[in-house]
Order: C-alpha cells, then structure tokens, then sequence
C-alpha cells in the first residue's frame, strides 16, 4: 500500500487532504454540537432557578414584613412601660409582648445554575481588631505601653481589691466572671480567642473578665474618667521613686484619653464611632494595664447596680441577675430583673434585646422566657465557678 502511494503521490496528498479537511469538521462541529445538548438543560436549569428565586424572595418579604411589625410591637410595648414606670403605674404582664418572634420557614435560596464569569477575588474581609491592635494604637496614639501583670494573679488580686472598695461581692464578681469568661479566662482574654484551637478569630472586641466592648472603654472614660484620675492620683501618692513617676506618666495619658472620648456628646453612637478609631483602639488597651484595667472592669458592674438602686432597688443583685444588666443594657436588664418570679415565666426573652443583638445571640433565642433565661445563666455560672480561674479569684477577695 506504502509503495502504491509512493508511486502515486497526486492520490496520497488527496488522502491526506481528505483526511485533514475530516479532522478540522471534527474540531469545529464539535462545540457547536455540545452547545447545542447543554443549552436546553441550562435554560431549563436557569426557569427552575428563577421561578424558585421568585418564591424565595416572596417568602422573605412576607417573613420580613412579620418581623419588622413584631420587632416594632417589642419597641412600642418598651415605650409604653417606661411611661408608665415615670408615672408610678404599675406594670402588669400584658405590657410585654407575650408571643415568639417569627421564625423564617420558608425556602432556602437557591443557587443560580449559570456559569460565574472569572472575578477578581474579593478583598480581605475586615478583620476584627484584636489585642495587639489594641497595644499598637495605644503605643503610636497616646505612645504608652501598659503595665501588664507579672501573673495572673497580680491582675485578679488588684481586681479583687477594686471590686470590693466599690461595694460589689465575691459573689457577683467571680459568678460574672465565670459566665464572661468561660471560668478560667484570662485577663486578656477577647471574645473568640477563649480556647487554644486552630483558626480561632475574634468574634467582638469584648475583652478581660466582664469581656467590655471598646465602646465601653470609651463610654467610661468620658463618664468616669475623673474618677480614674482620682483612684490613681491617691494610689501615687502612696509610691515613691522610679514607680510614682512612672505611674505620673500614666495618669497623664489616661488624661489624654478622657479629653479625646469627651470631645463627643456623651452617646452610646458617638462612642462606638470613637471606638473604632485608632485612638479608640488605643484607649481599649487599658483594660490590660494593672492599674487602670480593674478600674474600668469594676466600674461597668458598679454602673449597673448604681443604676438599679437609683431606681429603688435597693437589695443586693444576684450575680445572674447583674449579668442581665450587664448582657442586655441596664434598662432592658433592669426591666426583667423587676419582674415578679410569674411573669418571667410567661414574658418572652425577646422583649429586653433588640432585633440585632437578640438574632445573634443563640442563648437568649433557646432560652426564650426571663425564667428561663435566668435559669440558665445561674447554670452556667454554677459550673464554671468550680474551674481553677474562678476559684482564684474567690481566693483573691
């Protein structure tokens, strides 16, 4: 056969000819042929999506409009008891909104079926700010490093001290504590990074034993700040040498600090705006020093006791019960602490949170009456004072 080609090449280049005019039909008919069997299912693919996408943002509208009239039910109830309260009125069960948030039933959103055109990857997610974040601003805003303990138990002894000048018991201090902290929490210790485990992240910048936000930092500093000048300036006197003068260095910085959060009106939302700025960031980083963070972790509980009695409540607070004020705001707290022993049973827990905070917050949505919620911090609490932690500082008092 190789020889008759050879003595024949006009018939071999014809082969090889119809050979590569086959080969390219082949190449281009091809794709043509695949578009042609995967349109159909695709377009039949994209109706289903759209048609599912349709009921998916219908059922969320519907959902959503629930929602917002129940969150708004929450709010006007609210409004209602604290007029009431100003007036001297009593406050009775059907002041609260007494059925269950809605619950999203309806279908998960579907995917979309079509081919993702090649994007650029998204940028970096904004990290949460963490302690280091906190040691960096303080140094390159206010230039101060704090004075961190030598222990543990050098932080949880000053902290002990501070607590028990302020009036506040071992009792409610180990037990807030223990439910804040996970009962063995170190000083430094930030929401999230509790527990040594691959990939563990920030979730808030709540930090230290009664895990403050940094716009709690802030807040008190332009609220107490006078009062942290006072406790420090009588603690100098009191030292001598290279300590008083350090300690002078510090007072002069916390100074710095109180004039910053002060330069806004005294609001939670101008707080958390200075908060999240580099000096906010810095002032956060006091609650690691020795010296200055019991004062700002004792004065957030001492707020809310300060806060209950001047509304008449004049009895000492059961740890779980300052732990509301603590967990839901000293009004919302207030308001479910008050409540006789039979309404806690029938009011649910939604009624002192707001829609966000309550959302995110898997504990107050199982545990979803004030009883019950009650119930299951005075739980957790009762395990978690028995870790080493806890009982160090119930030996620190």
């Amino acid at each position: 056969m190789s020889m008759n080609l050879a003595g024949r090449p006009g018939a071999a280049s014809c082969l090889l000819i119809a050979l590569a005019v086959g080969s390219a039909n082949l190449v281009v008919d091809q794709p043509v042929a695949t578009a042609q069997i995967g349109s159909a299912p695709l377009a039949r693919a994209q109706a289903d999506y759209q048609r599912d996408l349709a009921e998916y943002d219908a059922a969320q509208q519907q959902y959503e409009a629930l929602a917002q009239a129940y969150w708004k039910s929450v709010a006007d109830k609210r409004q209602l008891r604290n007029a009431k309260r100003r007036n001297g009125d009593p406050i009775v069960v059907d002041d609260y909104v007494l059925a269950q948030p809605p619950v999203y039933t309806g279908p998960a959103r579907p995917i979309d079926p079509a081919p993702k055109p090649e994007q650029t990857p998204p940028a970096t997610r904004t990290e949460i700010p963490t302690v280091a974040d906190f040691l960096s601003n303080a140094f390159t805003q206010f230039q101060f490093v704090p004075r961190r303990p030598n222990s543990e138990i050098e932080f949880k002894t000053a902290y002990a001290m501070v607590s028990a000048e302020a009036g506040l018991t071992r009792a409610q201090i180990v037990r807030v504590y223990a439910f804040e902290s996970g009962g063995d929490g170190k000083y430094d210790v930030q929401a999230g990074l509790e527990y040594d485990r691959p990939n563990a992240r920030a979730i808030s910048t709540a930090l230290g034993y009664n895990q403050l936000l940094n716009a709690n930092s802030v807040e008190l500093m332009a609220e107490k700040g006078d009062k942290f000048l006072a406790a420090l300036r009588t603690k100098s006197a009191s030292l001598g040498g290279e300590a008083r003068i350090a300690l002078e260095r510090k007072i002069d910085v916390v100074r710095r600090m109180i004039e910053f959060a002060r330069s806004v009106p005294d609001d939670w939302s101008q707080h958390e705006n200075l908060a999240n700025t580099p000096q906010g960031l810095g002032i956060h980083a006091m609650n690691l020093d020795v010296d200055v963070g019991p004062l700002l972790q004792t004065q957030k509980l001492l707020d809310s006791v300060t806060f209950a009695r001047n509304r008449g409540l004049t009895r000492e607070l059961s740890a779980s019960e300052l732990e509301m004020m603590n967990l839901t705001g000293d009004g919302n707290g207030y308001d479910l602490i008050i409540m006789p022993p039979d309404m806690r049973e029938q009011v649910p827990t939604s009624n002192f949170f707001q829609r966000r905070g309550y959302e995110r917050n898997p504990i107050a949505i199982r545990n979803n009456s004030a009883a019950k919620l009650l119930a299951a911090t005075d739980a957790k609490m009762d395990v978690e004072s028995t870790l080493q932690g806890a009982k160090d500082l119930a030996a620190a008092f």
